[in-house]
């Protein structure tokens, strides 16, 4: 197992965020990593295990685990006394500091349950992807710069896949597998506790909006009564996912909830705005299918620019909320190398 340099082994202290590249590459690998293990402890049937696969591994941004990982990290690194004291041993070759790892890490169960919560959001995340491109949802043909799983399988096995990924999110929490520590009863338990109801509202909000389509009495309160729900829900409990798997503080936890409402909002309204402003090369899914389905829309509601401020002020509202919490427990200032904080920037900046 190759583990990431950018988490958190309790056994050597807390490895610091750096850089924004390279702790998402990191994350990215070690997600990439965990999917196979899962995989293979699964065991499922062809062509079932082939479409899993196959949807799991596209060229997806991977914004939820990547919450999770920097939750995970944001509320890890308030131990400076800790940080500080490692820093020298933290700065050293990444293959050397791998292989030291790979023994420590074996037994990290804070680090190895973010890596199961990473997992989980993705799973339920990519389950809503595939069946919300079903010919009975949106009838979509592209997904993640590739041809949706009904395509390129067929829409039985999509089906199936999307149901399958959907347990899977919530076995992988508490599974044995191979290179993961044996599961942490206490902090499983709180996981679950976040994850079931906000999965469940995910689907609520995939229904209400649905509900809306070609509904020209929509405001804008009922417009966001139904992001918080589809696209607001998953963020708010990959946010809290990570921040429990470290240990994370009653306010902590509300600042993460507080800051990942914010967030959840501001991505779905920048994604109204981006399927009007980017091509479907850039996108890697089709550009203009709001307007093809007549779906509600801040941008129909708003405008491009009214949107686009919105989620400015949203992604502001966001960063505030956290950095409020991160400056109380820094000596009132905050680190320029926050992992949660500088995902909000990345994810400002997004074009896709």
């Amino acid at each position: 197992m190759t583990v990431s340099p950018t988490f958190s082994a309790t056994s050597v202290g807390f490895i610091s965020f750096r850089n924004t590249e390279q702790f998402h590459r990191a994350v990215r690998t070690q997600l990439a990593q965990d999917i196979e293990v899962l995989f293979a402890y699964a065991k499922l049937p062809s062509p079932l295990a082939d479409a899993c696969r196959y949807v799991m591994t596209g060229q997806g941004k991977l914004v939820r685990p990547l919450m999770v990982a920097s939750a995970f990290a944001s509320m890890n690194s308030g131990d400076s006394e800790r940080t500080e004291a490692h820093r020298d041993d933290i700065d050293i070759e990444m293959n050397t500091l791998n292989a030291d790892l790979d023994s420590l890490l074996e037994n990290d169960s804070d680090y190895d349950m973010s890596r199961r919560a990473a997992l989980a959001v993705e799973l339920l995340h990519t389950y809503s992807l595939v069946h919300d491109d079903l010919p009975c949802m949106d009838d979509d043909e592209l997904r993640r710069g590739q041809p949706t799983a009904h395509i390129a399988f067929d829409e039985a096995t999509a089906l199936l896949a999307g149901d399958v990924l959907q347990t899977l999110a919530f076995e992988v929490l508490t599974a044995e597998m191979p290179t993961f520590a044996p599961f942490n009863e206490v902090i499983a338990s709180k996981l679950l506790a976040i994850f079931a109801p906000r999965a469940r509202r995910m689907v609520s909000g995939q229904m209400l909006d649905l509900n809306a389509e070609a509904n020209t009495d929509i405001v804008q309160n009922d417009l966001e009564a139904i992001h918080r729900d589809k696209t607001g829900a998953l963020i708010e409990a990959a946010m809290l996912m990570g921040g429990v798997c470290a240990g994370a503080t009653a306010p902590q936890r509300m600042a993460l909830q507080e800051c990942a409402q914010h967030i959840g909002l501001a991505f779905q309204v920048q994604d109204d705005v981006l399927d009007v402003t980017m091509t479907t090369d850039t996108l890697g899914k089709p550009a203009g299918s709001d307007e093809k389905l007549d779906k509600s829309t801040y941008v129909k509601l708003m405008g491009v620019d009214d949107a686009t401020s919105y989620a400015q002020s949203l992604f502001d509202d966001g960063r505030a909320a956290i950095s409020r919490e991160l400056s109380n427990n820094q000596d009132n200032t905050v680190k320029n190398n926050d992992a949660l904080l500088a995902l909000i920037e990345w994810l400002w900046s997004r074009k896709k």
